[in-house]
């Protein structure tokens, strides 16, 4: 988890009336049809290629997940990024490890946003300020443009929070039990 306020996303904040909810569904689709991809093949590959090394040498999961835009739905039932990814974290399995230990970062192009989702595992010994500040670190990287090297340190800093919490014994074999899609999702 991000933010506490992400705890509250739909509770706490005031609904969008139709009108807004469809300026935000056209600005997240100029934003689509205007603006370069932040996450490329190669990128894809690279991303894959680090976080297989990664849980070699831990328990835990970890799944990236970049999105151009909310679906349509999403965003006119007044949804939130946070909620998308919540919903994500089950589709994907990142939810259903063995350890509880899973944790997805994911993107939202369209909205600058930023969430990352930790299974109960993980929270039960990691702090709200461990994932802030991955996640601030993330951001601020993708404000300068330094897309694989935020995604890079950011699946980099998850994984020694799952390394410190959830060590690989030395004897398994690595890639044993991966249970969630190492390729990182990129979706329009």
């Amino acid at each position: 988890m991000v933010e506490p306020s992400h705890k509250q996303a739909s509770q706490g904040r005031a609904q969008r009336t139709w009108l807004q909810r469809w300026q935000r569904r056209i600005g997240q689709r100029w934003y689509a049809l205007t603006q370069p991809r932040l996450m490329q093949a190669a990128m894809q590959q690279e991303l894959a290629a680090q976080i297989i090394a990664s849980e070699a040498q831990h328990q835990g999961q970890i799944a990236v997940y970049v999105e151009r835009e909310l679906p349509g739905h999403y965003v006119l039932a007044d949804q939130t990024a946070r909620e998308r990814a919540v919903v994500l974290f089950g589709k994907l399995g990142v939810w259903d490890t063995e350890f509880n230990n899973g944790v997805l970062i994911y993107l939202l192009e369209a909205e600058h946003a930023i969430e990352i989702v930790a299974d109960r595992g993980v929270l039960a010994c990691t702090h709200e300020a461990d994932w802030a500040a991955i996640a601030d670190k993330l951001g601020q990287l993708l404000q300068t443009g330094q897309v694989a090297l935020g995604l890079q340190l950011a699946i980099a800093e998850v994984s020694a929070l799952l390394r410190l919490h959830f060590p690989r014994a030395a004897d398994a074999p690595a890639g044993l039990g991966n249970e969630v899609p190492d390729l990182p999702g990129a979706w329009d």
